[in-house]
């Protein structure tokens, strides 16, 4: 069954984000007094009385700007608008009634979506008689509420959710969470979209563009993907303004949420050190990790231009070797597809199981024929058995008689062992050593 989609449209600055987080119960959009802060749709399910809609928050409408980025903002309104099954035209009681809004409301009234006029900041009785004056845009029911301090939101609910059906379920089973990270400009958004076959995001030449990340579903062979496009992940010192700041917050957050992050390299810039500690991250979490070298087109190519590329990022990652490497495009969509198969591929062996009886069979014998030094008190360390725990990522626990004292060094061994037997290309993998 369909989820019944609500969107919020409005000029800057009404509340729109407020209005959001407010309706979903969390701070997901971020929420700043500086004008264009919203700039993509933001995405997130909503639950109230039985009844589950999805939210989208949009940036502000500018009819007619000429700013980039504001003509933008109005074609993703546009989009919304088309998706969306209602509308949450919101305005403010503070400012009445704008020039900009007749225009907003012109293009509600012949879209034939119904739509709702939600006037913002009635924080309380005192502001009522602020509303009269948007009666006169010709609508009977005009909603009075507070995002901010949730006053009349309840009402406002019951409205929205009153022709949806009871019972419209979310699958949460099996759904694999994508996160497309990266520095700014390495063309997330390009390839967000290339996946969706729309202008899910707003793609620009300008870095930064994308300041919250934004979920997206991808169906793709009857397997359900979100895509979460974030923000460009900067170096601190370059973290200058709060919005950038929250954004880069948010980013990380997509991270740990997570079941595969694709990290974005640009091929013209190649692979550094803030790539290296956004792989970092991924990998401190457990994630499935994917190097995807994009605009890789644009690049002029000898005999062994992609080896010498690969071999370049492999000797960069170090331990991190077994994260493997693809080359895209998102323009020309070259590979994209084979980077999806990826993701579904490192899903499947982040939660891949190993029997105990298989693993001591296999790695039992590797262990006897290259046994773990001794302590340098001389003491023969021996590794009794293993076997595989954790719920949502991989951890072999080793059970030994000195645990303490098996070396670095070894464990590498061990886990390049576990590696060449068993797989979990691109997933780190944990491992404990315990007393027998």
């Amino acid at each position: 069954m369909k989820t019944p989609i609500v969107a919020i449209v409005g000029r800057p600055n009404v509340g729109k984000s407020t209005l959001f987080n407010r309706l979903i119960g969390k701070r997901d959009a971020i929420v700043d007094d500086q004008s264009g802060v919203t700039r993509d749709r933001n995405y997130s399910d909503v639950e109230w009385n039985g009844k589950v809609f999805r939210l989208i928050d949009t940036g502000g409408y500018v009819p007619d700007s000429k700013d980039l980025f504001e003509i933008a903002i109005r074609e993703q309104v546009q989009l919304a608008v088309n998706e969306a099954d209602t509308v949450l035209f919101m305005v403010d009681s503070r400012s009445g009634l704008l020039p900009v809004e007749r225009e907003i409301f012109n293009m509600l009234r012949t879209s034939a979506k119904k739509f709702l006029v939600t006037v913002n900041k009635v924080d309380s009785e005192k502001f009522e008689s602020l509303t009269n004056e948007f009666y006169s845009l010709g609508v009977e029911n005009i909603f009075a509420v507070s995002a901010l301090v949730g006053r009349n939101i309840g009402d406002l609910l019951d409205v929205i959710v009153e022709s949806f059906p009871v019972n419209t379920q979310i699958e949460e089973e099996k759904i694999i969470k994508i996160a497309i990270v990266g520095r700014p400009n390495v063309g997330k958004s390009s390839l967000t979209n290339a996946l969706l076959g729309a202008d899910r995001s707003i793609v620009t030449n300008v870095p930064g563009t994308t300041r919250d990340s934004l979920d997206s579903t991808l169906k793709y062979y009857g397997q359900e993907l979100i895509l979460v496009d974030t923000a460009g992940l900067r170096k601190k010192k370059k973290v200058q303004e709060s919005v950038e700041y929250f954004s880069t917050l948010r980013s990380l957050k997509a991270i740990s949420e997570a079941d595969v992050v694709i990290i974005l390299i640009d091929a013209s810039i190649g692979f550094d050190k803030q790539d290296q500690k956004i792989i970092a991250e991924a990998e401190r979490r457990k994630k499935g990790i994917i190097l995807a070298v994009n605009k890789w087109d644009l690049i002029e190519k000898g005999t062994n231009t992609s080896r010498e590329f690969e071999l370049d990022i492999k000797q960069k990652l170090g331990a991190l070797d077994f994260v493997p490497l693809i080359f895209i495009s998102a323009l020309t969509k070259q590979r994209i597809y084979k980077l999806v198969d990826l993701c579904i591929r490192l899903y499947n062996e982040r939660n891949k199981k190993i029997s105990t009886s298989d693993l001591n069979e296999k790695l039992m014998t590797e262990i006897d024929r290259f046994p773990p030094p001794a302590t340098s008190s001389g003491k023969e360390i021996k590794i009794k058995y293993v076997t595989q725990g954790g719920d949502k990522y991989p951890v072999f626990l080793f059970f030994s008689n000195f645990p303490k004292y098996v070396p670095d060094n070894y464990k590498r061994f061990l886990e390049n062992t576990i590696r060449k037997i068993f797989g979990f290309e691109g997933i780190p993998l944990t491992l404990s050593f315990r007393q027998k």
